[in-house]
């Protein structure tokens, strides 16, 4: 009996800590940013566009070295401000639409890291697998941590993910195949989540 009470005395603490290292993702204050870029004969006719929505749920573990996210690609939404209301809502409709991210039928965004890698003071390479229009594939994130927040930017081709290039004008004017993804997270300071997560306490 001793020797249980002797245990538990030790190992518990012990599982709280690794309880506590996970960190909910705070949703209200976590966004996925897209940025998609003009291309062609005529692009200064074109347009460059900014979309964007809330992250939906995910979290930091701080003794795994993991993080996880998942935005609703419905959720998506159109904020450039260079056109006319009708303009970005045709564009906001293309883009939900079967022709870019068709997301009636591929509802989530999701991204789990794999592997993290220091690269300066409170900068990292996170390394995982982005999972965009049904299809997944490994993709290298900068990370750097600013103010309390972690802000991300990977570059990728839309292709690469089963998505073709909008063109227009008998494709003088079209976007190109390379995207830039962006992301803010913000940890809760309530509960932590148990089921996704981000290693933080080896990233000071």
């Amino acid at each position: 009996m001793l020797l249980a009470s002797l245990c538990l005395t030790v190992l518990l603490p012990l599982w709280a800590a690794d309880t506590n290292s996970q960190k909910a993702i705070d949703t209200a204050r976590s966004v996925l940013t897209v940025r998609v870029y003009k291309a062609g004969l005529l692009s200064a006719l074109g347009h460059e566009h900014e979309i964007r929505a809330a992250i939906r749920e995910g979290a930091f573990d701080e003794n795994k070295n993991t993080v996880e996210f998942i935005v609703d690609a419905r959720t998506l939404r159109v904020l450039d401000a260079d056109v006319s209301d009708k303009d970005r809502a045709e564009i906001q409709s293309t883009m939900l639409g079967p022709k870019v991210l068709d997301s009636a039928e591929f509802h989530e965004i999701r991204f789990r890291s794999t592997k993290v890698s220091r690269a300066g003071e409170n900068r990292w390479t996170v390394q995982g697998d982005l999972t965009l229009h049904g299809q997944a594939r490994p993709v290298k994130v900068d990370v750097e941590r600013v103010d309390g927040r972690y802000r991300g930017s990977a570059r990728l081709r839309q292709k690469e993910f089963g998505i073709t290039p909008v063109t227009v004008a008998g494709g003088s004017i079209k976007v190109k195949d390379e995207i830039r993804v962006e992301f803010e997270i913000a940890g809760k300071c309530t509960e932590p989540n148990t089921n996704l997560a981000f290693h933080e306490r080896s990233l000071r």
